[in-house]
């Protein structure tokens, strides 16, 4: 299967996990940007058509969905990624967040087990 058509799973597959939507050719045009959106994130998407045991993180690719994160008005970015292991619906996908958002997270989390 080609690069293409699996990113496109994943993107499909983040969509409906978090609730958001694909943006088709999101790389393609200046008003569509991030390649899954919800509410609140603009989520960069990356995976391997073959599996892998590690994968080198960019910053390009965290500082270009923070940007256009902000150009559409979303408060959160995140970079979405997976090892290529597994069939395209069973892959564990991990997310790259900046300090900020995780410390929110973490005090949500350390609210909840608390209550």
């Amino acid at each position: 299967m080609g690069t293409r058509k699996v990113s496109k799973k994943q993107e499909a597959r983040l969509a409906k996990t978090l609730g958001g939507k694909r943006q088709s050719n999101s790389g393609a045009t200046p008003f569509q940007k991030g390649d899954v959106v919800t509410e609140l994130f603009a989520i960069e998407a990356k995976t391997s058509v073959v599996p892998k045991q590690s994968i080198s993180v960019r910053k390009e690719w965290i500082d270009k969905i923070r940007r256009e994160a902000f150009a559409m008005g979303k408060p959160y970015s995140a970079v979405a990624f997976d090892f290529g292991t597994g069939s395209l619906g069973n892959r564990e996908t991990f997310y790259i967040i900046d300090e900020q958002l995780f410390i929110k997270l973490h005090e949500k989390l350390e609210e909840e087990e608390n209550a």
